[in-house]
């Protein structure tokens, strides 16, 4: 490099990539995210790591900046427009991350399934005659349909894990004659209908956002469940609260919320039968591990003028070009 520049992560990385990252620039880490403090941190530097909301105007106080790579795959994190804009290129990780959400996803389709966590603690308090009984509801996943909003990488990779466990896997997507053998296409109408588990892997947009409304959540089983892996605003969150604690469905699993991060006192606490979780069904060590090293090697490779193929708004260098 013929500078050392300077980037900001808004949050850690992994400290191996972090010391690497160290050798050829000088890196900040945002003490929070708050909007003024990493608008206040940005103005002298040149490479931006993302793995927070950032404000929709961070980059005006950023003339230096060359180079913002999203720390993960979703974009809804990083005003693209604004960056491109501005001439800034900005890159994300596809595929980074997807194993981890597969995982998380099978782990909940278990979690619903044989709640052992009630089982403990049934035999923990009530002894062995009490809880044995509760295993007779159970369900066995390859009885199960699992019907997959969104066949992106994630909810792919969900239908080859379902099928390989004899599960009957259906669809909802914009381009149905790309579906593999072992994934049926149906309508929103058919999916919400026939599927016990629902699991949401789309993006937030436009199409997406209030998908799962009142009229979707009245066409389920009693016997479903949902699982959003997508972004908060796809389902109403007041909606599903009011199924879950009138039983009209059996379970509901959040990774994603309305607002991150949750305070403590929203509604979704009080709730039966719902699993939260804090955004992490894409963190895992192996994930955060991957997506640390694939940050860096990218956010370098920008920097340095090299050509990077995972460049999400390539116009920008038509423009320079221009």
């Amino acid at each position: 490099m013929s500078k050392r520049f300077k980037v900001l992560l808004t949050n850690s990385i992994h400290p191996l990539y972090h010391e690497e990252l160290s050798k050829e620039c000088d890196v900040v880490v945002a003490p929070d995210t708050k909007p003024e403090t990493l608008k206040a941190l940005i103005s002298d530097c040149d490479g931006l790591m993302v793995r927070c909301q950032l404000p929709q105007d961070i980059f005006e106080d950023a003339p230096h900046m060359r180079a913002v790579v999203r720390h993960g795959v979703g974009l809804d994190f990083i005003p693209v427009d604004a960056a491109t804009k501005r001439g800034i290129p900005v890159a994300n990780l596809p595929g980074s991350n997807t194993n981890a959400v597969v995982e998380y996803c099978m782990a909940t389709i278990f979690y619903f399934r044989r709640r052992l966590d009630l089982i403990d603690s049934r035999l923990r308090s009530q002894g062995w005659a009490k809880a044995r009984p509760m295993a007779d509801t159970s369900t066995e996943i390859s009885t199960t349909t699992l019907g997959i909003v969104g066949m992106g990488a994630i909810g792919s990779n969900l239908a080859k894990a379902a099928a390989g466990m004899q599960m009957n896997v259906i669809a909802l997507t914009r381009r149905p004659e790309t579906l593999p053998s072992t994934v049926k296409a149906a309508t929103k109408e058919e999916l919400f209908s026939q599927s016990d588990v629902i699991a949401l892997c789309c993006p937030l947009n436009d199409q997406t956002q209030g998908l799962v409304d009142r009229a979707s959540i009245a066409m389920m089983k009693s016997n479903a469940i949902l699982i959003n892996i997508s972004r908060g605003p796809v389902v109403d969150t007041q909606a599903i609260l009011e199924a879950l604690a009138e039983g009209k469905i059996a379970g509901a699993a959040m990774d994603v919320h309305d607002q991150h991060p949750l305070a403590g006192d929203e509604a979704v606490f009080d709730c039966p039968n719902l699993l939260l979780t804090p955004h992490i069904a894409a963190i895992t060590a192996s994930s955060m591990r991957g997506m640390s090293k694939g940050s860096v090697e990218t956010i370098l490779a920008i920097l340095n003028g090299e050509n990077v193929k995972n460049i999400v708004n390539p116009e920008v260098f038509l423009n320079k070009a221009e």
